[in-house]
């Protein structure tokens, strides 16, 4: 099936090219011809990507039973500890990123329940759930993954019967664009006490899977704020999303500027959150992505009399990085992330610089991340062998980027004039 979307793809990707060609050259009968093409392969593509999806979700849900998990644990330990590397699949690897909210295993389920001492190195960091905020697809075996989004609605004709009758009504049809997804690799470092060998192979094995899914899943969470950092970008984050065009999949709007320096005030939350969305709506399933520092400065904020907090923030119980804030009648869940840079207190840039890009406002489920193929793991005994820690080391290919026109609202630090 994934083969047949990639040829569909292309043969849309062709139409659209002879579309626009015929477009140019005023040729209207080539061009209704070309994009009929382009109608129709779009029909059949939803059809193939409807099936693969579902075959995804059948697969996602089909959770291995404990005895078949112990076995697949004992056999990677095994490997592991003979110096082999073990690879994930990529559904084991989604079912992973999607219980990132619980414990972060790569298989559901309890497969093991450890007495003793344990083996962790106890670091106090917890994994990021935003991957599991996120959608998340399967794109083994692919090059790249083009997701159409809508840019206009068609034009409704109106009038008045007996002025209209007769006449050919005026066409239109909706405009859509492309965000373009391709393969980035990733390399996973996390450290375990060396003691974890001495456990049981399916209680090693649950210790390095643990350690290993909690390092890709901060790395990840970092990749889809930031995106990458490569001249010409492979992967795109919230903060940068664009289409196949170069065209910005992000509004973004000025922070308050104090003194050279930005700065949280009682209306930056207010402006993003009514600059999200369209006209119809507000809010929307749109959740804060912030800096703790933001946060904290937004809790300091006081009224007129001083006393009486402007913002209430309460955190989510069981998961310290997520919350809410309100604002009288105005709710809006936030989750923190270390990589985002914070408005309050960073200085602008020159003005030969860039403006500075921080927090963030939208539907995580506006960013698409895709898994290109396995997550490969393996042991390195001698990285850390002073410390007496184990190494262990992964490596992924995922892409992502944001898949719907102003998909998220920025608040930047403008650089300064001058």
């Amino acid at each position: 099936m994934k083969r047949k979307l990639i040829d569909l793809t292309n043969q849309r990707n062709a139409a659209l090219q002879e579309a626009e060609t015929a477009l140019n050259a005023n040729d209207t009968a080539a061009y209704d011809r070309a994009m009929e093409r382009v109608h129709n392969l779009n029909t059949e593509i939803e059809r193939v990507q409807n099936l693969i999806s579902e075959q995804a979700r059948q697969a996602l849900g089909a959770v291995p039973s404990a005895g078949e998990v112990r076995d697949a644990a004992e056999e990677r330990a095994n490997t592991l500890r003979n110096g082999g590397a073990v690879t994930f699949s990529a559904v084991e690897t989604l079912r992973g990123l999607r219980n990132a909210a619980g414990d972060g295993t790569l298989v559901s389920g309890s497969i093991v329940q450890p007495t003793g001492t344990s083996a962790n190195v106890n670091d106090n960091l917890g994994a990021s759930v935003l991957p599991s905020l996120v959608r998340c697809e399967d794109m083994s075996g692919l090059g790249s993954w083009d997701e159409p989004y809508l840019i206009s609605d068609p034009t409704v004709a109106v009038g008045k019967p007996e002025a209209v009758a007769g006449t050919s009504r005026a066409k239109s049809e909706p405009t859509f664009g492309y965000a373009q997804i391709r393969p980035y690799e990733v390399s996973i470092t996390s450290y375990l006490d060396r003691n974890i060998a001495n456990l049981s192979p399916v209680a090693y094995m649950a210790k390095v899977q643990r350690a290993a899914m909690r390092a890709l899943l901060n790395k990840i969470a970092a990749l889809i704020l930031l995106g990458d950092s490569e001249e010409t970008r492979v992967m795109y984050g919230m903060l940068n999303g664009a289409d196949k065009d170069g065209t910005s999949l992000v509004k973004t709007i000025n922070a308050t500027v104090a003194s050279s320096k930005g700065k949280i005030d009682e209306n930056l939350l207010t402006q993003m959150f009514f600059a999200y969305g369209n006209d119809y709506e507000v809010g929307g399933n749109a959740m804060l992505f912030c800096n703790k520092t933001d946060l904290k400065a937004w809790g300091s904020l006081r009224g007129t009399n001083e006393k009486r907090r402007i913002f209430d923030i309460a955190p989510l119980a069981g998961q310290a990085n997520r919350g809410t804030i309100a604002d009288g009648g105005m709710i809006i869940p936030y989750l923190l992330d270390p990589s985002l840079t914070a408005v309050d207190g960073t200085d602008q840039a020159a003005s030969t610089g860039a403006d500075k890009l921080c927090a963030i406002y939208g539907d995580p489920q506006n960013y698409l991340l895709g898994l290109f193929g396995n997550y490969t793991i393996r042991i390195d005994e001698h990285v850390k062998s002073v410390e007496r820690l184990h190494t262990i080391l992964g490596d992924a290919l995922v892409g992502g980027n944001v898949v719907a026109k102003d998909g998220f609202v920025v608040a930047k630090i403008p650089k300064a004039a001058g």
